[in-house]
Protein backbone atom coordinates (compact mmCIF):
# COMPACT_ATOMS: atom_id res chain seq x y z
CA UNK A 1 0.00 0.00 0.00
CA UNK A 2 1.28 3.40 -0.92
CA UNK A 3 1.36 6.38 1.41
CA UNK A 4 -1.50 8.04 -0.44
CA UNK A 5 -0.19 11.57 0.26
CA UNK A 6 -1.58 13.69 -2.57
CA UNK A 7 -2.96 17.14 -3.35
CA UNK A 8 -5.95 17.57 -1.04
CA UNK A 9 -8.90 19.62 -2.31
CA UNK A 10 -11.21 19.24 0.69
CA UNK A 11 -10.83 19.73 4.42
CA UNK A 12 -14.34 18.53 5.23
CA UNK A 13 -13.57 15.81 7.75
CA UNK A 14 -17.15 14.52 7.60
CA UNK A 15 -16.87 13.90 3.83
CA UNK A 16 -16.94 10.25 2.79
CA UNK A 17 -14.02 8.00 2.03
CA UNK A 18 -14.43 6.62 -1.49
CA UNK A 19 -13.81 2.90 -2.01
CA UNK A 20 -13.61 1.44 -5.50
CA UNK A 21 -13.33 -2.09 -6.88
CA UNK A 22 -13.96 -3.72 -10.23
CA UNK A 23 -16.90 -5.39 -8.56
CA UNK A 24 -18.06 -6.64 -5.19
CA UNK A 25 -14.78 -7.89 -3.72
CA UNK A 26 -13.90 -4.53 -2.21
CA UNK A 27 -16.82 -4.98 0.16
CA UNK A 28 -14.34 -7.06 2.17
CA UNK A 29 -12.23 -3.89 2.49
CA UNK A 30 -15.30 -1.80 3.35
CA UNK A 31 -16.06 -4.31 6.12
CA UNK A 32 -12.57 -3.87 7.61
CA UNK A 33 -12.69 -0.06 7.37
CA UNK A 34 -16.09 0.08 9.08
CA UNK A 35 -14.74 -2.01 11.94
CA UNK A 36 -11.49 -0.04 12.31
CA UNK A 37 -12.76 3.48 11.56
CA UNK A 38 -16.42 3.51 12.64
CA UNK A 39 -16.64 7.32 12.52
CA UNK A 40 -15.96 7.51 8.79
CA UNK A 41 -18.68 7.94 6.17
CA UNK A 42 -18.10 5.54 3.27
CA UNK A 43 -19.04 5.62 -0.42
CA UNK A 44 -18.45 2.39 -2.33
CA UNK A 45 -18.44 1.96 -6.11
CA UNK A 46 -18.41 -1.42 -7.84
CA UNK A 47 -17.69 -1.31 -11.57
CA UNK A 48 -19.62 -4.56 -11.96
CA UNK A 49 -20.74 -3.63 -15.47
CA UNK A 50 -17.12 -4.12 -16.56
CA UNK A 51 -15.98 -6.84 -14.13
CA UNK A 52 -13.75 -8.76 -13.97
CA UNK A 53 -10.77 -6.48 -14.56
CA UNK A 54 -8.48 -9.51 -14.65
CA UNK A 55 -9.69 -10.15 -18.20
CA UNK A 56 -9.24 -6.52 -19.32
CA UNK A 57 -6.29 -4.81 -20.95
CA UNK A 58 -4.15 -2.35 -19.01
CA UNK A 59 -5.42 0.73 -20.85
CA UNK A 60 -9.03 -0.07 -20.05
CA UNK A 61 -8.26 -0.68 -16.36
CA UNK A 62 -6.44 2.66 -16.08
CA UNK A 63 -9.26 4.52 -17.86
CA UNK A 64 -11.90 3.08 -15.53
CA UNK A 65 -9.83 3.79 -12.42
CA UNK A 66 -9.51 7.46 -13.41
CA UNK A 67 -13.16 7.78 -14.44
CA UNK A 68 -14.44 6.30 -11.19
CA UNK A 69 -11.94 8.30 -9.14
CA UNK A 70 -13.20 11.49 -10.80
CA UNK A 71 -16.81 10.46 -10.12
CA UNK A 72 -16.07 9.83 -6.45
CA UNK A 73 -14.42 13.24 -6.16
CA UNK A 74 -17.53 14.80 -7.77
CA UNK A 75 -19.53 13.12 -4.99
CA UNK A 76 -17.34 14.78 -2.35
CA UNK A 77 -14.92 11.96 -1.47
CA UNK A 78 -12.02 13.16 0.68
CA UNK A 79 -9.81 10.12 0.03
CA UNK A 80 -9.83 7.09 -2.25
CA UNK A 81 -9.17 3.44 -1.45
CA UNK A 82 -8.53 1.47 -4.64
CA UNK A 83 -9.80 -1.81 -3.19
CA UNK A 84 -8.78 -3.83 -6.24
CA UNK A 85 -5.41 -5.53 -6.61
CA UNK A 86 -5.63 -5.48 -10.41
CA UNK A 87 -6.44 -1.76 -10.60
CA UNK A 88 -3.73 -0.96 -8.04
CA UNK A 89 -1.15 -2.94 -9.97
CA UNK A 90 -1.93 -1.29 -13.30
CA UNK A 91 -3.06 2.25 -12.59
CA UNK A 92 -2.44 3.62 -9.11
CA UNK A 93 0.67 5.59 -10.09
CA UNK A 94 -1.24 7.42 -12.83
CA UNK A 95 -4.23 7.90 -10.53
CA UNK A 96 -2.01 9.65 -8.00
CA UNK A 97 -0.83 12.01 -10.74
CA UNK A 98 -4.34 12.91 -11.90
CA UNK A 99 -6.59 12.76 -8.83
CA UNK A 100 -6.30 15.50 -6.23
CA UNK A 101 -7.08 13.48 -3.08
CA UNK A 102 -5.05 10.97 -1.06
CA UNK A 103 -5.12 7.48 -2.59
CA UNK A 104 -4.52 4.16 -0.83
CA UNK A 105 -3.92 1.03 -2.92
CA UNK A 106 -3.96 -2.66 -2.11
CA UNK A 107 -1.42 -5.32 -2.88
CA UNK A 108 -0.99 -9.03 -2.14
CA UNK A 109 0.43 -9.71 1.33
CA UNK A 110 3.78 -11.16 0.24
CA UNK A 111 5.75 -9.69 3.14
CA UNK A 112 3.45 -10.96 5.94
CA UNK A 113 3.16 -14.36 4.23
CA UNK A 114 6.95 -14.73 4.08
CA UNK A 115 7.15 -13.87 7.77
CA UNK A 116 4.41 -16.38 8.69
CA UNK A 117 5.53 -19.37 6.63
CA UNK A 118 7.46 -22.04 8.51
CA UNK A 119 7.89 -24.39 5.54
CA UNK A 120 9.17 -21.47 3.41
CA UNK A 121 6.58 -22.31 0.76
CA UNK A 122 3.48 -20.15 0.29
CA UNK A 123 0.68 -19.93 -2.23
CA UNK A 124 -0.70 -16.82 -3.90
CA UNK A 125 -4.08 -16.67 -5.59
CA UNK A 126 -4.67 -13.53 -7.66
CA UNK A 127 -5.84 -12.44 -11.09
CA UNK A 128 -3.54 -13.08 -14.02
CA UNK A 129 -3.13 -9.32 -14.52
CA UNK A 130 -1.93 -8.90 -10.92
CA UNK A 131 0.48 -11.83 -11.17
CA UNK A 132 1.91 -10.48 -14.45
CA UNK A 133 2.33 -6.92 -13.20
CA UNK A 134 5.63 -5.23 -12.52
CA UNK A 135 4.28 -4.20 -9.12
CA UNK A 136 3.81 -7.85 -8.14
CA UNK A 137 7.25 -8.86 -9.43
CA UNK A 138 8.75 -6.08 -7.33
CA UNK A 139 6.87 -7.30 -4.25
CA UNK A 140 8.32 -10.78 -4.70
CA UNK A 141 11.83 -9.45 -5.24
CA UNK A 142 11.70 -7.20 -2.18
CA UNK A 143 9.78 -9.27 0.33
CA UNK A 144 9.90 -12.99 -0.49
CA UNK A 145 12.86 -13.32 1.87
CA UNK A 146 13.80 -16.80 0.66
CA UNK A 147 10.21 -18.06 0.70
CA UNK A 148 9.05 -19.83 -2.49
CA UNK A 149 5.72 -18.53 -3.75
CA UNK A 150 3.45 -20.71 -5.87
CA UNK A 151 1.40 -18.30 -7.98
CA UNK A 152 -2.05 -19.42 -9.10
CA UNK A 153 -4.45 -17.35 -11.23
CA UNK A 154 -7.91 -17.64 -9.71
CA UNK A 155 -9.79 -18.16 -12.95
CA UNK A 156 -13.55 -18.06 -12.38
CA UNK A 157 -13.44 -16.98 -8.73
CA UNK A 158 -14.18 -13.29 -9.23
CA UNK A 159 -17.12 -14.17 -11.46
CA UNK A 160 -18.44 -16.56 -8.80
CA UNK A 161 -18.34 -13.92 -6.06
CA UNK A 162 -19.94 -11.38 -8.43
CA UNK A 163 -22.96 -13.66 -8.75
CA UNK A 164 -22.96 -14.25 -4.96
CA UNK A 165 -21.81 -17.86 -5.30
CA UNK A 166 -19.33 -18.49 -2.50
CA UNK A 167 -20.10 -22.09 -1.57
CA UNK A 168 -21.41 -24.12 -4.53
CA UNK A 169 -19.94 -27.46 -5.58
CA UNK A 170 -18.61 -25.77 -8.71
CA UNK A 171 -16.73 -23.17 -6.67
CA UNK A 172 -15.34 -25.77 -4.26
CA UNK A 173 -14.12 -27.85 -7.24
CA UNK A 174 -12.38 -24.80 -8.73
CA UNK A 175 -10.73 -23.98 -5.41
CA UNK A 176 -9.62 -27.58 -4.80
CA UNK A 177 -7.89 -27.62 -8.17
CA UNK A 178 -5.99 -24.46 -7.27
CA UNK A 179 -5.14 -25.36 -3.68
CA UNK A 180 -4.20 -29.04 -3.89
CA UNK A 181 -0.89 -28.43 -5.74
CA UNK A 182 0.07 -25.90 -3.06
CA UNK A 183 -0.59 -28.42 -0.29
CA UNK A 184 1.37 -31.08 -2.17
CA UNK A 185 4.29 -28.64 -2.39
CA UNK A 186 4.20 -28.20 1.44
CA UNK A 187 2.80 -24.67 1.39
CA UNK A 188 1.55 -23.60 4.82
CA UNK A 189 0.40 -20.07 3.95
CA UNK A 190 -1.97 -18.69 1.33
CA UNK A 191 -2.09 -15.08 0.15
CA UNK A 192 -5.55 -13.97 -0.92
CA UNK A 193 -4.34 -11.65 -3.66
CA UNK A 194 -7.73 -10.34 -4.74
CA UNK A 195 -10.26 -8.54 -2.56
CA UNK A 196 -13.01 -10.87 -3.81
CA UNK A 197 -11.32 -13.92 -2.29
CA UNK A 198 -11.95 -13.30 1.44
CA UNK A 199 -15.61 -14.04 0.72
CA UNK A 200 -14.45 -17.57 -0.22
CA UNK A 201 -12.83 -18.06 3.19
CA UNK A 202 -15.32 -20.68 4.39
CA UNK A 203 -15.07 -22.70 1.16
CA UNK A 204 -11.27 -22.58 1.33
CA UNK A 205 -11.34 -23.76 4.94
CA UNK A 206 -13.51 -26.72 3.98
CA UNK A 207 -10.77 -27.84 1.60
CA UNK A 208 -7.56 -27.05 3.50
CA UNK A 209 -8.68 -27.08 7.13
CA UNK A 210 -5.92 -25.54 9.21
CA UNK A 211 -3.11 -26.58 6.85
CA UNK A 212 -2.90 -23.09 5.30
CA UNK A 213 -2.78 -19.77 7.14
CA UNK A 214 -4.77 -17.26 5.10
CA UNK A 215 -3.31 -13.78 4.56
CA UNK A 216 -5.95 -11.12 3.88
CA UNK A 217 -4.67 -7.52 3.81
CA UNK A 218 -8.00 -5.78 4.50
CA UNK A 219 -7.06 -4.87 8.09
CA UNK A 220 -3.71 -3.48 6.95
CA UNK A 221 -5.53 -1.33 4.38
CA UNK A 222 -7.82 0.08 7.08
CA UNK A 223 -4.82 0.95 9.26
CA UNK A 224 -3.06 2.61 6.32
CA UNK A 225 -6.18 4.64 5.60
CA UNK A 226 -6.18 5.78 9.24
CA UNK A 227 -2.55 6.95 8.92
CA UNK A 228 -3.25 8.79 5.66
CA UNK A 229 -6.35 10.55 6.99
CA UNK A 230 -4.44 11.64 10.10
CA UNK A 231 -1.49 12.87 8.04
CA UNK A 232 -3.80 15.00 5.87
CA UNK A 233 -5.99 16.31 8.70
CA UNK A 234 -9.00 14.47 7.27
CA UNK A 235 -9.91 12.05 10.07
CA UNK A 236 -13.55 12.25 11.16
CA UNK A 237 -14.03 13.55 14.68
CA UNK A 238 -14.21 10.99 17.48
CA UNK A 239 -17.78 10.15 18.38
CA UNK A 240 -19.11 11.00 14.93
CA UNK A 241 -22.06 8.85 13.90
CA UNK A 242 -21.87 8.59 10.11
CA UNK A 243 -24.76 7.60 7.85
CA UNK A 244 -24.92 4.04 6.54
CA UNK A 245 -22.41 3.36 3.78
CA UNK A 246 -23.59 4.41 0.36
CA UNK A 247 -23.32 1.53 -2.11
CA UNK A 248 -23.18 2.20 -5.86
CA UNK A 249 -22.79 -0.14 -8.83
CA UNK A 250 -22.42 0.45 -12.55
CA UNK A 251 -24.91 -2.36 -13.14
CA UNK A 252 -28.29 -2.75 -11.45
CA UNK A 253 -26.79 -3.37 -7.98
CA UNK A 254 -28.95 -6.41 -7.18
CA UNK A 255 -26.01 -8.72 -6.42
CA UNK A 256 -24.29 -6.00 -4.43
CA UNK A 257 -27.34 -5.59 -2.24
CA UNK A 258 -27.56 -9.37 -1.75
CA UNK A 259 -23.88 -9.79 -0.87
CA UNK A 260 -23.80 -6.78 1.46
CA UNK A 261 -26.86 -8.10 3.27
CA UNK A 262 -25.84 -11.76 3.55
CA UNK A 263 -22.11 -11.40 4.24
CA UNK A 264 -21.82 -7.98 5.90
CA UNK A 265 -25.20 -7.67 7.57
CA UNK A 266 -25.53 -4.33 5.77
CA UNK A 267 -29.11 -3.73 4.71
CA UNK A 268 -29.07 -0.68 2.46
CA UNK A 269 -30.40 -0.02 -1.03
CA UNK A 270 -27.81 -0.07 -3.80
CA UNK A 271 -27.70 2.73 -6.35
CA UNK A 272 -26.91 2.43 -10.03
CA UNK A 273 -24.18 4.91 -10.99
CA UNK A 274 -23.68 5.89 -14.62
CA UNK A 275 -19.94 6.50 -15.04
CA UNK A 276 -19.12 6.80 -18.75
CA UNK A 277 -15.84 5.99 -20.41
CA UNK A 278 -13.74 9.14 -20.16
CA UNK A 279 -12.68 9.28 -23.82
CA UNK A 280 -16.22 9.05 -25.12
CA UNK A 281 -17.94 11.30 -22.62
CA UNK A 282 -18.00 15.05 -22.87
CA UNK A 283 -20.58 15.13 -20.09
CA UNK A 284 -19.07 14.12 -16.72
CA UNK A 285 -22.16 14.82 -14.63
CA UNK A 286 -22.96 11.72 -12.55
CA UNK A 287 -26.43 10.21 -12.42
CA UNK A 288 -27.71 7.70 -9.92
CA UNK A 289 -30.94 6.06 -8.87
CA UNK A 290 -31.98 3.38 -6.41
CA UNK A 291 -31.58 -0.16 -7.66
Amino acid sequence: MGDGLARVTTRNVSAPVGIFDSGLGGLSVLRAIRAHLPEEALLYVADSLHAPYGARDNGFITERTLAIGEWLISQGAKALVVACNTATAESIALAREHLAIPIIGVEPGIKPAAALSRTRVAGVMATQVTLNSERFRTLIERHADGCRFICQPGYGLVEAVERCDVSSEQVRTLLAGYLQPMLEASADTLVLGCTHYPFLDAAIREIVGDRLTLVDTSIAIARQLERVLDANGLRAHAGTRPPSPRLCSTNDGAHMQQLASSLLGLHVAAEQAVIPLRQSSAQRTPHSHAA
